[in-house]
């Protein structure tokens, strides 16, 4: 009975809590599994309502419904835009969705601190629940029993009007069967818009109710965000109850866990949800062309493919070669002579996937014509952006300020942190909002090494890329196994995870203050240390050098043919047995080592380490800088990288306080005017072969998800 006594509050405030959440969660679930968009925007939704809600609150009922109509009015039409603006990214699957929703969570949180203010709002509520009442002999706020009562409600009327209800049935339909949905008279488009209003209106009732409880301020909407993610992915996509068990148990865990195991509950969250996801992409059926057991070609239309090759001749009488890349039944594996070699079979799934972008890389060439004439001018031809880009890298000391060539060096960093998600993204199609885990081992190992008298450049660089993939190596095989938005949610959960140990572990960290004062680098054993910004600026830079080349190198050798072929052609590659998850596991650890060896720069170049330099949003920058450059463009991550540490830090210096609006614009023009990238401008991968710029991001985090519309849902 002491021990109830002692955790009741706790206990029951986690029910609160948790229901909060659980409103919030209730319109993400709904947006993404009905009408298949991923809302990264959707905490900032939440804090329309908080902000709303809290501006117009008086103390009166009068007050309290004002401010929860204006709230869910105003967070209903951002719902409805969000329809608008997602309409154009369809068939480009949930990466684009994801960059420009994140985009407009930035945009959004830099206007509701200008209108608002930076500082949390107070929130007064009506007197009758500005009170205590008794709970089992404890006193306990009215608001929050109240609070329970609403969601325990709007969780029943949620689940009649989705079960028992015509809309209901409309919204059922639009996410099983569209088509059939149409031809009973009915705009799947409508619905869809239609959706993304009502999961908009359910968080922005949830941030006027829940701004007692979560008031509206700085992070708000970042940490509700994460949390209803975590919900979504324990609760799936089926059903309103799942959820709301799955918010009450996240709920509890946020505050009883705190007083029972508070070393172990930062932890509990995250770790669930990447368990979660690991054994659902384990036993749920795999995908074709996805996993071991995949379905193969469809047999009749293999021998309709095969007698079409046969009847299709070249004028010499050879067999033309008969289907697309990813024609079913005249895969490179079932045309090379039999007894060929499956590392043959390999090659071919390879070339294939190059050839899809071939033809527009050729055509885009704007180099003259004398360097095709040159010895080796084909060498010459790809080689040429880089060495441009290099030359413009070393003349910039000369042009820069001191502050510009730290800038110049922290791009660097960046811009190695990228290359390793272009491998991830677009080589062995692994989409990674969690590369951020590598380069925080990477990072924190360099400062430590630092602190223990180890300060010698070269010697940090290898420990720093060992520690970084020996981290990838344990947890690959949780990663390599899922696909699309599987693996996006998988990495989002391991970076949070890894984010979790950083503001915990203060003594190799240094927790939330992070490390500074440890001493600065040499560049070799007997030199003098690093201090002026311009040898540290040559030494970043002699170091992305040399990684990029070895990137490069070995994205151009058969090794990194095989990679291709297993994002280009996977079913292909299994049919030919090869192990296709131990390359995807190889690429998963030389990854991160690259991104190790990234980490270990930013603390060489920066001289400090804190957490929000190996947070969340420099995962997401990340990612959008190998958008903004191709997703399979070496070269292009680098220079994303370069225009993202420009706006964020030297743009943003003319315009005080208004870097993530900067930052938010970036995201949504990169999505609208670059869907293939900076190299697809130019018609190529500008630094690197492979498949071409950008491939639709496709899967749930429940395999039991209904389909998202068609949308957006593009073959694998």
């Amino acid at each position: 009975m002491d021990l109830l006594d002692a955790h009741l509050i706790p206990a029951v405030d986690g029910v609160a809590f948790g229901l909060l959440l659980f409103v919030v969660a209730a319109g993400l679930s709904l947006a993404f599994g009905t009408a298949g968009v991923l809302n990264l925007s959707h905490g900032t939704l939440y804090a329309i309502g908080a902000y709303t809600g809290a501006e117009l609150s008086d103390g009166t009922w009068g007050g309290l419904a004002l401010g929860l109509a204006a709230g869910t009015a105003a967070a209903c039409l951002a719902g409805a835009g969000l329809s608008a603006a997602t309409a154009p990214l369809a068939r480009r699957g949930h990466l684009a969705q994801a960059l420009l929703t994140f985009g407009l969570a930035l945009i959004g949180g830099d206007l509701l601190i200008q209108l608002f203010g930076a500082d949390e709002l107070p929130v007064r509520v009506p007197e009758a629940l500005d009170s205590s009442v008794m709970l089992l002999g404890h006193r306990y706020p009215a608001y929050r029993l109240c609070f329970i009562v609403m969601a325990v409600l709007l969780a029943a009327f949620g689940t009649w009007v989705l079960t028992r209800t015509r809309m209901g049935a409309a919204v059922r339909a639009a996410a099983d069967d569209p088509q059939m949905l149409a031809a009973t008279g009915r705009n799947p488009r409508a619905v869809h818009t239609g959706v993304l209003a009502a999961a908009g209106a359910l968080a922005g009732a949830a941030g006027v109710l829940g701004a007692p409880i979560i008031g509206p301020g700085p992070g708000t909407s970042e940490n509700v965000l994460m949390l209803s993610l975590v919900v979504v992915v324990l609760g799936g996509l089926r059903s309103l109850w799942a959820t709301f068990f799955a918010a009450v148990a996240v709920g509890e865990v946020q505050t009883l866990g705190v007083s029972l195991a508070p070393d172990l509950a930062p932890y509990l969250l995250f770790a669930a949800m990447a368990a979660v996801l690991v054994l659902r992409s384990r036993f749920a059926e795999p995908a074709a062309g996805h996993g071991p057991e995949g379905p193969g070609p469809d047999p009749v239309a293999r021998l309709r493919s095969h007698l079409a090759g046969r009847l299709r001749r070249r004028p010499h009488g050879t067999p033309e070669t008969a289907g697309a890349a990813g024609t079913p039944g005249m895969s490179g594996a079932s045309r090379a002579p039999q007894g060929a070699s499956g590392t043959a079979g390999a090659w071919e799934a390879g070339r294939t996937a190059d050839r899809a972008g071939a033809a527009p890389r050729e055509r885009g060439r704007s180099l003259p014509a004398w360097i095709g004439r040159l010895p080796g001018g084909a060498a010459w031809r790809q080689a040429a952006p880089l060495l441009v880009l290099l030359v413009v890298l070393i003349s910039l000391p000369a042009l820069l300020d001191a502050y510009s060539i730290s800038l110049a060096g922290s791009a660097l960093a960046l811009g190695l942190l990228a290359v390793s998600v272009t491998i991830l993204t677009g080589y062995a199609g692994l989409p990674t909002l969690g590369q951020t885990a590598p380069f925080a081992v990477g990072a924190y190992a360099t400062a430590n090494l630092a602190e223990a008298g180890w300060t010698v450049g070269p010697v940090q660089l290898v420990l720093s890329a060992l520690a970084a993939a020996v981290f990838a190596l344990v947890v690959g095989p949780a990663v390599i196994r899922a696909r699309g938005t599987t693996v996006l949610m998988i990495t989002l959960a391991i970076g949070e995870l890894t984010g979790a140990v950083v503001n915990q572990l203060k003594s190799v960290t240094g927790g939330a203050d992070g490390l500074v004062g440890f001493p600065a680098t040499r560049a070799l054993w007997g030199g003098q240390e690093m201090l002026e910004e311009s040898r540290l600026y040559t030494y970043a830079l002699v170091v992305a050098v040399v990684a990029v080349s070895i990137t490069l190198l070995v994205l151009r050798s058969p090794a990194g043919k095989l990679l291709t072929g297993t994002r280009g052609a996977e079913a292909r590659m299994r049919a030919s047995g090869h192990p296709v998850g131990r390359y995807l596991l190889v690429a998963h650890i030389c990854a991160g080592a690259l991104a190790g060896v990234g980490g270990s720069l930013m603390v060489t170049v920066q001289q400090y380490l804190a957490p929000a330099d190996v947070g969340f949003e420099i995962a997401a920058f990340a990612l959008l800088a190998v958008v903004i450059g191709g997703t399979t463009s070496v070269i292009g991550a680098l220079l994303g990288a370069g225009l993202i540490v420009a706006t964020r830090d030297w743009v943003a210096g003319s315009w005080p306080g208004h870097g993530p609006l900067l930052l938010g614009v970036l995201f949504v023009a990169t999505v609208y005017l670059l869907p293939r990238g900076l190299a697809g401008l130019r018609g190529g991968s500008g630094g690197g072969s492979g498949p071409p710029s950008e491939a639709p991001v496709t899967g749930d985090p429940s395999p039991s998800a209904p389909a998202p519309h068609p949308a957006g849902k593009v073959s694998p």
